[in-house]
């Protein structure tokens, strides 16, 4: 093996090691917050998203951190719809209109 190549295999080792402390961290934190499932989740929008980058997959210059910001908006997406269908919206029981004060009514001459 020659010195570059060993280089490339060091550099992609390091490389290999930042993206799996990024989603370990990530994982770990959604999981302390929102739960087992939501973790689950939120690992596979986070791979999902790290196939997405432009950069080539054995590249030395992948954005982890751009990765993670990716799947944490899918994360707020995915929980704030569930907050959505799980408050039905309260309907007004009170049929009761409120007049309108004089001081917010316009004299009828100046909309002619």
């Amino acid at each position: 093996m020659n010195t570059e190549e060993t280089f490339d295999n060091s550099t992609y080792a390091d490389e290999m090691h930042m993206e799996e402390s990024e989603l370990s961290a990530f994982v770990s934190v959604v999981k302390e917050m929102f739960g087992s499932e939501q973790a689950r989740l939120a690992a596979e929008d986070w791979l999902d998203e790290s196939e997405l980058l432009d950069s080539p997959p054995r590249s030395t210059s992948r954005d982890w951190r751009a990765v993670t910001v990716a799947a944490s908006a899918r994360l707020a997406d995915r929980l704030a719809a569930e907050l959505h269908r799980r408050t039905p919206p309260v309907a007004s029981t009170d049929t009761k209109v409120s007049p309108i004060p004089k001081s917010n009514c316009f004299y009828a001459g100046h909309l002619v």
